[in-house]
């Protein structure tokens, strides 16, 4: 009881403060910019609760002091412990005693003594706040309530009085070059007439001046030019602005006098491709002279020359701009291929600028190699190696080839089983190349319509992987060519001209030892029509003999039977699951970001693809002499080829609502729908709902249909909804909760699925969206973030005719999930 004193650890004659409350204009405000403006706010709590406060409390001060006077209370105590326990032993004892107290104090939270000092700054602060916001006659206050029990709450009173307007804004025009450019750029001015004051507006005016300027050929301007004259005196509350531009200061030794600012150009261009600052007085064997920049090298010159000026945004005798500055930073460091570069200008006495660019190569070559140790539902070990080599400069355009491998064996969870006694029974092994190009590889000339400060960049990745022993044991193949560029910091786009994926199942008569929950039910019907001797089916020869029979009626089953039905859907499923997929597509993906940084929890980001499959083979099948299956389907090596539109969507958005406070929403649609050459769609370009970062109160694969009730353990579709809220909330240090809420369900719709409970039909269908919701814990490494969510069946549409809701609302129902970082 003594420990929960939340006032233990404040001295007699001082006040634990519990409560700030701040009044405007007689009303309460609560808002955190007003919150935050304040030196002493009460200690946190958690429901109301201030843990962090009490485990402080727990924490002795003086341990030390306090652990040494026990052990000396007995004059024989510390020597009979020395001989007990040695004094080394008994010197850890204590020091773990005063590290678990320092530990306490460091968890906890010392309690917020009430402290005028610090109060009357606190007024001066929210002063000057609102003064900077056009309140000028701004008054506050405040009264400290002092209780009985050693607590004491703070209110402050805030009159703003009437803000002042912008009235007039002003300037003295003077036939300069800078007046004559700061009057083009006026209307995107930061300050605007009828507006309110605000200081902030007056700093971004100053940068934004400064910015145009620097833009149009103003070498040496900066902020320090731009002031700004405000005049309130008898104005009525209005505020009238004169903008005042200084000329430049040229210091001599003993004076410094003004001089109007001029235009510099850039004269010439200098690329030192192999050398730092340092190295800018070594000889250079090799020059070249390339469109107008000069191109130096110690030695033979190892890049083209259009490679390095492609990357450069500064142009011989162009008008001096400092964005082109910035550009070929951003742009250098993204080959991948140098260090951060040195780029400096030096002044000429004609007013121009010579600009001198220090490249300093990275290692032509790069290893890679990494390990992974990991245990799955089908292996009781797995050991893989991940080694990879990066090549850069590969074709002399500053192209970087990265070739990646990936090998890995395993034990099987039957291997014990096995007759050939072979412990590492399954294993998989890939290989992937990846050329990237830094502009657009094209036949037609590009910059016009995507110029090269979108940072253009190709992609060429060809990859095959091989398993054994594992599911089907896929081969697979792929290949992709694709466009990424970037219009706007925000905005990322990407285009797939080709994107071309084979997959080859070598062991289709492994399916029902896959799919074992497919192969219970097929066995289950199989054992009531006493088939097969009452025996168990054996796959592949008597399951696939048992589907023939019944779907060709010589078993007592018919079309209209239940289990008829149930076998025709396993069997639909499995001839889609173990097809050989062959997709031809091209893609158009937009990503819009709006982070600042990676601590940014203010933003939004929307995603938008549209994916288009097998139109080319298609529309080409005659002229190329194509032969349809016994589908009707046209074949490309023996390999029906997929025809599909597939688009999705996706929104996420957070709010911060301070103090380590954040809500995140999610709202994301996709549906693929298949047409000409298809009836259905791969497996690999399907939907499916729940797992850690979908709908949390369900595992991954396990939800829908719709509200049918499958025994897949994959279950996917061709159309999904999926919605997401979650409040995140700090509970101490590094330490930060979550309550959540996740909504969404995947259906069939446009495809060869006959069940209705498993269809979109239309809004109809919306009542079977799944509900989840529960909370979470978060800890932030900083690198990543570990994640566990429990998350409760809310709304399960599964109960088809009962009641949805809470009806599996338990613990024993919950579906745990950890995950790395956060979810959306």
């Amino acid at each position: 009881m003594s420990s929960c004193d939340a006032v233990k650890r404040v001295p007699e004659d001082k006040y634990l403060l519990t409560k700030n409350t701040v009044y405007v204009n007689d009303k309460k405000d609560k808002s955190e910019t007003i919150n935050n403006l304040l030196y002493q706010k009460p200690n946190s709590r958690i429901l109301n609760f201030p843990l962090r406060l009490n485990i402080y409390n727990l924490a002795r001060p003086n341990i030390d002091s306090i652990v040494n006077a026990n052990l000396d209370k007995n004059p024989h105590k510390r020597e009979h412990l020395e001989s007990f326990l040695s004094k080394k032993q008994l010197d850890k004892y204590i020091d773990s005693r005063i590290s678990f107290n320092n530990w306490l104090k460091k968890t906890g939270e010392a309690p917020v003594i009430v402290d005028e000092e610090r109060t009357k700054k606190s007024i001066k602060r929210l002063n000057d706040y609102y003064i900077n916001n056009g309140w000028f006659d701004v008054e506050s206050n405040y009264s400290i309530d002092k209780k009985d029990n050693q607590r004491a709450t703070i209110d402050y009173h805030v009159k703003t009085g009437v803000p002042f307007i912008i009235d007039s804004i002003s300037k003295q025009y003077r036939p300069t070059v800078v007046d004559s450019l700061y009057r083009l750029g006026q209307k995107n001015s930061f300050i605007k007439r009828n507006e309110q004051y605000k200081t902030v507006n007056f700093q971004l005016e100053r940068e934004r001046i400064t910015s145009d300027l620097r833009n149009k050929g103003i070498y040496h301007f900066n902020q320090d030019y731009v002031a700004f004259e405000i005049d309130t005196v008898n104005t009525n509350k209005k505020v009238n602005v004169d903008v005042q531009i200084q000329d430049r200061a040229i210091r001599t030794q003993d004076s410094i006098r003004r001089e109007p600012f001029k235009i510099y150009n850039i004269k010439d261009v200098n690329i030192y491709t192999n050398g730092t600052f340092e190295k800018r007085d070594v000889t250079r064997t090799d020059s070249i002279n390339y469109d107008g920049y000069t191109i130096y090298s110690i030695g033979k010159m190892r890049f083209r020359p259009k490679a390095l000026t492609d990357a450069i945004f500064i142009t011989p005798k162009k008008i001096f701009r400092d964005i082109d500055r910035t550009r070929s930073y951003r742009y250098l460091s993204e080959l991948r291929t140098f260090k951060y570069p040195d780029i400096n200008y030096i002044e000429n006495p004609d007013s121009t600028l010579t600009t001198n660019i220090f490249l300093t190569p990275l290692k032509k070559f790069s290893l890679g190699f990494s390990t992974e140790v990991s245990q799955s539902n089908i292996q009781t070990i797995g050991l893989s190696i991940n080694p990879s080599l990066l090549i850069r400069n590969i074709f002399r355009g500053a192209e970087t080839l990265e070739i990646s491998g990936f090998g890995s064996i395993g034990a099987s969870k039957d291997a014990s089983n096995k007759s050939n006694n072979q412990f590492f029974d399954i294993n998989e092994i890939g290989v992937n190349f990846k050329l990237t190009i830094p502009r657009l590889f094209s036949p037609f000339n590009t910059d016009k319509i995507v110029p090269k400060y979108m940072s253009p960049s190709t992609h060429i990745n060809l990859s095959t992987t091989s398993q054994t022993n594992i599911g089907l044991d896929k081969q697979t193949f792929s290949g992709t060519f694709n466009y990424k560029w970037s219009p706007s910091r925000n905005i990322t786009n990407r285009l797939d001209l080709f994107n071309v994926q084979y997959v080859r199942n070598l062991n289709v008569g492994n399916y029902f030892g896959v799919y074992q929950n497919s192969f219970k039910t097929l066995n289950d019907i199989a054992l009531s029509l006493n088939y097969n001797n009452g025996e168990d089916l054996k796959y592949p020869e008597q399951t696939d003999a048992f589907i023939s029979d019944v779907l060709n009626n010589n078993t007592s089953l018919n079309p209209n039977d239940a289990n008829y039905k149930t076998v025709s859907g396993i069997d639909e499923r499995k001839r889609r699951l173990t097809e050989n997929n062959l997709i031809f597509s091209s893609s158009f993906g937009l990503v819009e970001d709006t982070r600042q940084n990676l601590y940014d929890e203010d933003f939004s980001i929307f995603r938008v693809k549209l994916e288009l499959a097998g139109n080319l083979l298609a529309n080409t099948s005659k002229l190329l002499g194509l032969t349809k299956d016994e589908s009707n389907r046209y074949q490309l090596f023996n390999v029906a080829f997929s025809q599909y539109a597939k688009t999705e969507i996706d929104f996420i958005k957070h709010w911060d609502l301070g103090k380590k406070n954040v809500l995140a929403v999610r709202s994301y649609a996709g549906i693929a729908i298949p047409y000409g050459n298809s009836t259905s769609i791969p497996f690999s370009k399907s939907f499916f709902a729940g797992g850690a970062n979908d709908n949390r109160a369900w595992t991954a694969y396990s939800l829908g249909p719709g509200s049918s009730k499958t025994s897949n353990e994959f279950n996917e579709a061709n159309f999904k909804l999926a919605f997401s809220v979650e409040q995140r909330f700090n509970l101490f240090e590094d330490l930060n909760g979550a309550i959540f809420v996740d909504a969404g369900n995947i259906w069939n719709v446009l495809d060869e699925v006959k069940d209705k409970n498993a269809v979109f039909s239309g809004f109809n269908s919306l009542k079977d969206i799944a509900v989840g919701s529960g909370f979470g814990l978060r800890y932030d490494f900083s690198f990543f973030v570990f994640r566990f969510d429990i998350g409760f069946k809310t709304y399960n549409p599964f109960y088809q005719n009962q009641n949805r809701w809470f009806t599996d609302y338990n613990f024993g129902n919950a579906v745990y999930n950890i995950g790395i970082n956060y979810p959306f």
